[in-house]
């Protein structure tokens, strides 16, 4: 039993590494930034009742399953930074999609916070509000 585990696991481990360019710091911070917001996102549905995601503010597995869809999507554009970093000779594609994910993912998590009630600063409400409005025109 433990040949087929560690063989499991280096299995899965050499496809991560041959999708992904092996473990870094940005991917590991991505992954922590999804989960806290995915967890925070439940906290708002099933504890505050505040969820714009579902029509009563309320936990909605169709909701929770959309979100989980979106980080796959995510994660998809991580590995084709990185095919495409492999494909020219780069080392900053992948980066700077992993950036501009972590970003959307921490703006989502201040957005949770405040659906919770706590205070958040006027300058980040903001910026929150012009990153949706633009976000909004351009879809």
């Amino acid at each position: 039993m433990k040949e087929i585990v560690l063989f499991v696991s280096g299995v899965i481990g050499s496809v991560f590494c041959h999708l992904f360019g092996c473990w870094d710091k940005f991917l590991e911070a991505l992954l922590i930034f999804m989960i806290l917001d995915y967890v925070s996102g439940f906290i708002v549905a099933a504890f505050f009742g505040n969820s714009p995601k579902s029509t009563t503010g309320k936990l909605w597995s169709v909701a929770m399953f959309k979100g989980l869809c979106k980080k796959g999507m995510a994660l998809f554009f991580v590995i084709i930074g990185y095919k495409l970093d492999v494909l020219l000779g780069t080392d900053y594609i992948k980066s700077m999609v992993v950036f501009a994910f972590i970003t959307n993912e921490l703006l989502s998590i201040i957005e949770n916070a405040g659906r919770m009630g706590v205070p958040i600063p006027d300058v980040i409400k903001k910026a929150i509000e012009t990153l949706n409005n633009k976000e909004k025109k351009e879809i």
